[in-house]
């Protein structure tokens, strides 16, 4: 039989261990930026003028050396997630994770060189789903995984 020190000890550490549960944070994994970049997407390094390489749903992207892996990243499909602006802190859409493609490489035209410090260039409707337009950023900071 228990003594009621030890049942007291007992649920403290019960206690404890349920509140470590529920606090513990997941990540998706990677961490980095994402621009945005607005029509037209064609050719793409990936492949050409083919238009069939976009998804039907409009999220895809272009991918920087930090992904490229000299081309191997094309038709990669990633998770992402708005995590934070780097110039808005209330610019992301809460809750939104998107499935995007990776049909582009950030190193080609037509891409601005403001673009190249960013992990991936998101097309418009990609970016508008994880992002909040009405705050004017183009830069967010995003969590993502393969």
């Amino acid at each position: 039989m228990y003594t009621s020190q030890q049942r007291l000890q007992w649920l403290s550490l019960v206690i404890f261990l349920v509140s470590l549960f529920f606090n513990i944070h997941t990540s998706y994994g990677d961490v980095g930026t994402a621009a945005l970049h607005s029509p037209p997407y064609l050719p793409t390094a990936c492949y050409g003028s083919d238009e069939s390489q976009f998804p039907s749903s409009n999220l895809f992207a272009a991918a920087s050396d930090a992904i490229w892996a000299n081309g191997t990243a094309c038709g990669r499909l990633y998770l992402v997630k708005c995590i934070t602006t780097t110039s808005t802190p209330y610019a992301c859409n809460q809750n939104q994770t998107i499935q995007i493609k990776i049909v582009g490489y950030i190193g080609r035209a037509p891409f601005a060189h403001s673009t190249y410090n960013a992990t991936m260039v998101l097309s418009n409707t990609a970016f508008g789903t994880i992002a909040n337009s009405t705050t004017g950023s183009s830069y967010i900071n995003i969590e993502f995984e393969q």
